[in-house]
């Protein structure tokens, strides 16, 4: 697998189930790659198809998992735990090998049960290899320089 820099555009979700019985919910998302964890904005009051359209930027290694972990939660606002809504596992294999794939919808699930679907876009962008390559005229850290 090679190294690079994984974007995730995080866009919305719909038909998500309310955990809230009272009011709408506040969802926010926490994506996960590796150990690697990022929280989304709270769409406060938004319920069942918030909107997010936030960026987030994850290093992979060549020894990397090949799956992203999203968690949709509904936040209590310090008032208790807050809740699960749902989770989604997003395979990378073939965003690895072809580099990009448009913002689609991925089914989110809870205790084996559709929930909803969240909308993200996923970007790789492989970085070149840091090893020493002798055609680029820096020898040991320093640039060769010639006399004419």
């Amino acid at each position: 697998m090679p190294e690079g820099v994984l974007e995730v555009l995080l866009v919305s979700a719909k038909g998500l189930e309310d955990a809230d019985l009272l009011c709408k919910m506040d969802p926010y998302v926490i994506i996960t790659y590796r150990t690697q964890e990022k929280k989304s904005t709270v769409a406060s009051g938004k319920g069942t198809t918030p909107e997010w359209n936030e960026t987030f930027l994850f290093d992979v290694t060549s020894n990397d998992a090949t799956d992203l972990k999203v968690k949709i939660m509904d936040s209590d606002g310090g008032v208790g735990a807050d809740d699960l809504v749902g989770h989604a596992s997003i395979p990378l294999d073939a965003l690895f090998r072809d580099g990009d794939i448009p913002a689609k919808s991925y089914n989110i699930m809870k205790d084996d049960a559709y929930c909803g679907e969240i909308r993200i876009g996923l970007n790789f962008t492989v970085q070149k290899s840091r090893g020493f390559d002798p055609t680029d005229g820096n020898i040991g850290g320093w640039k060769q320089s010639g006399r004419d």
